[in-house]
C-alpha cells in the first residue's frame, strides 16, 4: 500500500508539474507562409462598418496565451459587427443576445466553473433603438458556432444564418457540447456557402459575399472545424480581418503564441490546424500590416472600431 501510494502521489506531481509547464512560454512549430500581393477590391463607397459591444469577460493574460502574466488582467469583449452593403448588410456573429444568463447555464461545467461575465445591450436591441431597417439584414456570419459568438441569433427572427458545410456539420452532431446552444434554437434558416472562390492570401479557397472583394471568407479550420476569417476591404482602402477565436488576444498573433494546454483541451477542436492558422495570420502581421486583424475577443482591438450608428468607410 505505502508503495502504491507512492507511485500515485509521484504521478500527481508529475501532472501538477506538467500542467505548471503547459502554461510558460514555449516555441511553436513553425510554418513558413509567403504571402502575394493585396487581391483586387472594389467596395461601393456607400459600404460601411460599425460595432456593436455586447458584454465582457474578465480574465488573465496568463490563460489568453502561453507566455501571459497572470498577474495582468484582460478584458475578452463580446461583440457583434455590421457590415453594410447596397447589396444587403451582414452581421459578423452576434456577441451576447437577451437570454445569455440562461443560455450559460448550458455550457459545459469547466467552462461555468472558470468564466465571470458582464453584459451589455444586446446587438439586436442597440441596432432597433438607433432606427436601424432589419429588412436590409441579409444574414449572419459565424466566425464559428461557439455560444458567444451566437448567443444573440434568436435575438434576429427569421434572419438566415450563413454557415459552411463543415461548420453546419459541427453544428448538427449531437455529440459536441459546443453546440448545444445553437442547436437549442432549433430550426433555424441556415444559409450554407460553399469555397467557390480562388486562392486569398494563402488562403487556398475562399467565398466573395458580394463579388467585389469588399467581403471575402476563408477558412480558418482548427478552433472548430468550420472556423472561418472575414477579410472587410472598405472604400477608404482601410482593411480588416476579423480573425474570430484563432486566438484571444493580439499576441497571440504578434508573439506567436498558442492557448495553454488547459485552454485548448477545454475549447479546441485540432491543436496542429489552430497553429497552423496563427502562423499565417503572424505572417499577415508582418507582411501586409495595413490589414488590422481583429481577434473577436480583444477588447482593445475591438475599441478601435466605431460603436453603430458611428461607423468607418
Amino acid at each position: 500500500m505505502k508503495k502504491l501510494l507512492t507511485a500515485l502521489g509521484l504521478v500527481l506531481l508529475v501532472g501538477i508539474v506538467a500542467l505548471v509547464i503547459s502554461f510558460m512560454p514555449a516555441e511553436l512549430p513553425k510554418t513558413e507562409f509567403t504571402l502575394a500581393e493585396l487581391p483586387p477590391a472594389s467596395p461601393p463607397p456607400e459600404m460601411r462598418l460599425s460595432a456593436m459591444r455586447t458584454g465582457t469577460m474578465e480574465s488573465k493574460a496568463g490563460l489568453a496565451w502561453r507566455g501571459g502574466s497572470f498577474g495582468e488582467p484582460r478584458l475578452f469583449s463580446m461583440a457583434a459587427v455590421l457590415v453594410q452593403h447596397p447589396k444587403g448588410d451582414v452581421l459578423i456573429d452576434t456577441g451576447f443576445g437577451r437570454n445569455v444568463d440562461a443560455q450559460f447555464q448550458q455550457s459545459p461545467f469547466m467552462m461555468r466553473a472558470t468564466t465571470t461575465y458582464s453584459t451589455d445591450t444586446p446587438a439586436a436591441e442597440q441596432l432597433r433603438a438607433k432606427g436601424y431597417d432589419f429588412t436590409k439584414l441579409s444574414g449572419i456570419v459565424l466566425t464559428h458556432a461557439h455560444w458567444d459568438h451566437v448567443s444573440g441569433i434568436p435575438d434576429f427572427g427569421a434572419v438566415p444564418v450563413w454557415v459552411n458545410a463543415a461548420e453546419h456539420a459541427f453544428i448538427e452532431d449531437k455529440d459536441k457540447r459546443m453546440t448545444d446552444l445553437v442547436r437549442s434554437f432549433g430550426a433555424l434558416d441556415y444559409k450554407d456557402y460553399g469555397w467557390d472562390g480562388g486562392a486569398y492570401l494563402g488562403y487556398p479557397q475562399s467565398h466573395d459575399v458580394w463579388g467585389d472583394g469588399s467581403l471575402v471568407l476563408v477558412p480558418s479550420s482548427g478552433h472548430t472545424p468550420g472556423s472561418v476569417t472575414a477579410f472587410v476591404n472598405l472604400p477608404s482602402g482601410a482593411r480588416y480581418a476579423f480573425v474570430g477565436d484563432t486566438v484571444w488576444q493580439r499576441e497571440g498573433i504578434t508573439l506567436p503564441a498558442e492557448r495553454p494546454w488547459f485552454v485548448r483541451k477545454l475549447i479546441q477542436e485540432d491543436t496542429e490546424k489552430v497553429r497552423r492558422e496563427i502562423w499565417h495570420l503572424n505572417a499577415i502581421s508582418k507582411q501586409l500590416p495595413m490589414i488590422r486583424l481583429m481577434p473577436a475577443h480583444d477588447a482593445s482591438a475591438q475599441a478601435e472600431l466605431p460603436v453603430f450608428p458611428d461607423f468607418v468607410s
